[in-house]
């Protein structure tokens, strides 16, 4: 099982919303809306995405990395989780 089995429901229900969001914008362009609403609305849809992205990331943390570390995986894991930060703070 994934470690965020647990949140599955809730991510998946975030990430509709954020589906739906997008596709808002989509409609705010295409009938020409004031930019600034579009960029608004840009940026609450980023904003739930990394929210979901931190989500994973927390229970890859407590979940995979702890998994790791308690069968003496550890270096890799650390390696592997700051190359993911790295990535995800871009």
């Amino acid at each position: 099982m994934a470690s965020y089995g647990k949140h599955k429901d809730e991510l998946l229900k975030r990430l509709r919303r954020i589906e739906g969001q997008i596709r808002g914008v989509q409609r705010m362009v295409e009938q020409e809306k004031y930019c600034v609403d579009i960029l608004v609305q840009i940026a609450a849809a980023r904003a739930a995405l990394d929210r979901v992205g931190l989500i994973l990331l927390e229970d890859h943390t407590r979940g995979c990395v702890a998994r790791a570390l308690g069968s003496g995986d550890g270096e890799s894991a650390i390696e592997e989780l700051t190359e993911v930060m790295k990535r995800f703070l871009k």
